[in-house]
C-alpha cells in the first residue's frame, strides 16, 4: 500500500501567514486611499473591501472596526516615515538631511499625504476615533525638534521650543501647499523639501 505524507504544518502555516501579510498590506493601501478621498466620518468598509479585492467578512476578520482600521493606517504610515528616517540617520546621514529626504519622498506618495491632511482636519474633534492619536504625535513631533534645536546653535533670539513649534507648522503647511500646487503648471509645484532646507539654514545658520 503507497502511503503519501500530507502538506507539511509548518510549510502550510507559513504559507498562511505570508498571503495574510500581503492581504493586510492590501487592505492597508485601500484603507489609505478611502480615507484620503473621503475622510474616515464618508469611507466605508464595503468601499475598502471592494478596492482591497476582499469581501467584506474578509476585512472584518483582519479589521473588525473602521477606527480599528483607521488606526492600523495611521500606525503603519508612521511605522514606514520611522524606519526609513532611522536606516538614513544610521548610514551617518545628518537629522538636517534625513528630515530633508522624509520630505522627498513624502511628494512621491500623495495618498499618505493626503490621508494624514485629511483625517488631521476631521481629527481636532474631541470625538473623532483619531483625535488622541493627532494630540500625542503633534506632541512627539515638538518633543523631537525641541531636543534637536537644544543641541543646536539656534539664530540669536529664537527659543527651541519656538522652534520646533514653527517647524511642525511649517511641515504641515507645506503639505497643504504641495496638495494644492498638483495638477497645475510644473513650474509652480511646491517643492516641499527645498523649502524645508531653505527654513532650516535660517533657524540653524552655522
Amino acid at each position: 500500500m503507497l502511503i503519501t505524507s500530507g502538506p507539511d504544518p509548518d510549510t502550510t502555516a507559513k504559507t498562511g501567514y505570508a498571503r495574510g501579510r500581503v492581504k493586510r498590506r492590501q487592505i492597508l493601501e485601500a484603507a489609505t486611499a478611502v480615507f484620503a478621498d473621503v475622510g474616515f466620518n464618508g469611507a466605508s468598509l464595503r468601499e475598502i473591501a471592494a478596492r482591497a479585492g476582499i469581501s467584506h467578512p474578509g476585512l472584518l476578520h483582519h479589521f473588525p472596526t473602521k477606527p480599528a482600521l483607521l488606526e492600523a493606517v495611521l500606525k503603519h504610515r508612521d511605522e514606514v516615515d520611522t524606519t526609513a528616517f532611522d536606516a538614513d540617520i544610521a548610514r551617518g546621514v545628518s537629522k538636517f538631511e534625513a528630515l530633508l529626504l522624509l520630505a522627498e519622498r513624502n511628494q512621491q506618495r500623495r495618498p499618505l499625504v493626503e490621508l494624514f491632511m485629511a483625517v488631521g482636519a476631521e481629527a481636532t474633534s474631541p470625538a473623532h476615533p483619531a483625535h488622541e492619536y493627532f494630540v500625542n504625535r503633534y506632541e512627539q513631533a515638538v518633543s523631537f525638534f525641541r531636543e534637536w534645536f537644544e543641541s543646536e546653535e539656534l539664530r540669536a533670539g529664537l527659543q527651541p521650543e519656538d522652534a520646533a513649534r514653527h517647524m511642525v507648522a511649517l511641515m504641515d503647511g507645506l503639505q497643504v501647499q504641495w496638495l494644492m500646487s498638483l495638477g497645475g503648471p510644473p513650474e509652480r509645484e511646491v517643492d516641499m523639501a527645498a523649502c524645508l532646507r531653505s527654513y532650516l539654514h535660517l533657524v540653524l545658520p552655522a
